[in-house]
């Protein structure tokens, strides 16, 4: 199987799509699945970019509604994570996972999905240490300190992918996990990137969530981007134990190296993407205390017992097959020739698929967030999950036209 890696897509699916369809041709090659790392964009209407942390010279529509509308179709599969530049609206529609358009598929949050045999997983976001303990409590319509914590990597999330106990093929995460610098050309590195060289020293570069995930997963392939620059390093888990192989990679930007494809053994195709059971298993047994306040979860709380909840997947998936559910329009799209029109919309959609999947689980729909509110419920607020001056980084009022340039490349702001 052939599988085209991409770094940050900063919505431009045409350049992308057209990039690997003239490699495909010079080449000789059949690509099987794109796989992007981050910053996807998938921007429906006008209303969405309200939800985009980006400055407003930034805010622009780009090419993913064409294929949201169907004016356009993907030519390859297309599985994506979160980073935090993303419509936010529409991936808490899809927080569970699932088609953002026809042939491009959100892993969700948190999520592992199946194409074929192979086993992929993925974690949305970025992480940043005053949030993580927290619940997800940003609640439409999002203000503009909910823009810039939406896409921060909580540890609920964290704790269902750290339930995961058979191998993990391909896992992505948006930010590096820290210390993997350790197991690459750092100088090389440095040499590109001057700026990470305190980070690098102090231990912040990337993310702690991210490097337990890679200790405890331990997956054949590690696939991130975020910091704008290509980078590969190769983790060994123990004196005997499996080998990790990490790439990063760049934005879609011409000359830089955004792309990369790679040959992964599989089951003969055609591949299909599939529900993966354990994964639907352990959403099952965490969903009822998924924590919409600031409040973090109580985990002791999720009485499902796993192994029934494996059977009880294992039964569904049966029965009515594991393909996932079909994509749904929940909003109106952009219309090129109206541009005003259409964009109206505002407030959460229960889109269909995801409310298919919770049927499906028979788990109760909770994204609507009308159990919680943005404070926590039942007393007062401790001053740990009140916001602090760290909400807002200073760099959020910056308009620098590239991070990279102004040597800054984790300035979450910025198109990074």
């Amino acid at each position: 199987m052939k599988i085209a890696v991409e770094g940050c897509m900063h919505g431009d699916l045409d350049n992308v799509y057209a990039t690997l369809l003239h490699l495909q041709d010079v080449e000789k090659i059949k690509i099987d699945l794109l796989i992007c790392c981050g910053d996807f964009q998938a921007v429906r209407n006008k209303k969405d970019l309200e939800s985009l942390n980006v400055p407003h010279k930034y805010r622009t529509m780009n090419s993913f509604w064409k294929y949201y509308s169907g004016e356009k179709v993907a030519p390859f599969p297309t599985i994506f994570i979160g980073g935090n530049h993303e419509a936010s609206n529409y991936m808490w529609e899809l927080y569970y996972g699932g088609w953002a358009a026809p042939q491009i598929y959100f892993l969700g949050y948190a999520g592992v999905i199946k194409f074929g045999n192979i086993r992929i997983g993925g974690l949305s976001g970025i992480y940043k240490s005053n949030h993580y303990g927290l619940g997800h409590f940003e609640k439409l319509p999002y203000n503009e300190r909910d823009i810039r914590s939406i896409y921060h990597v909580r540890e609920y999330d964290v704790h269902k992918l750290k339930q995961v106990e058979e191998p993990i093929d391909i896992f992505l995460s948006h930010d590096w996990p820290v210390g993997i610098t350790d197991h690459g050309d750092v100088k090389s590195l440095l040499r590109k990137k001057p700026f990470f060289e305190e980070e690098i020293r102090e231990g912040t570069l990337g993310s702690k969530p991210a490097a337990e995930l890679l200790e405890l997963l331990r997956p054949s392939y590690w696939f991130s981007a975020h910091l704008h620059c290509k980078f590969a390093a190769l983790v060994q888990h123990g004196e005997d134990g499996p080998t990790t192989k990490f790439l990063s990679l760049d934005k879609c930007l011409p000359g830089r190296n955004f792309l990369q494809v790679i040959e992964i053994e599989s089951e003969p195709g055609p591949h299909e993407l599939q529900y993966d059971e354990e994964w639907l298993a352990i959403t099952r047994k965490f969903n009822s205390i998924l924590p919409l306040t600031k409040r973090r979860a109580n985990y002791s709380d999720a009485r499902f017992d796993i192994r029934e909840c494996r059977n009880f997947v294992r039964n569904k998936l049966k029965l009515r097959g594991a393909k996932p559910f079909n994509f749904v329009r929940t909003v109106p799209c952009h219309n090129a020739s109206q541009p005003s029109a259409n964009d109206a919309f505002s407030g959460h959609c229960r889109n269909p698929q995801t409310e298919a999947l919770l049927q499906l689980l028979e788990l109760e729909y909770l994204l609507d967030g009308t159990s919680g509110s943005r404070e926590l419920s039942g007393g007062s607020t401790s001053s740990s999950f009140n916001y602090s001056s760290e909400d807002i980084p200073i760099d959020d009022v910056n308009d620098v036209d590239d991070p990279d340039e102004a040597g800054d490349g984790d300035s979450e702001n910025e198109q990074t």
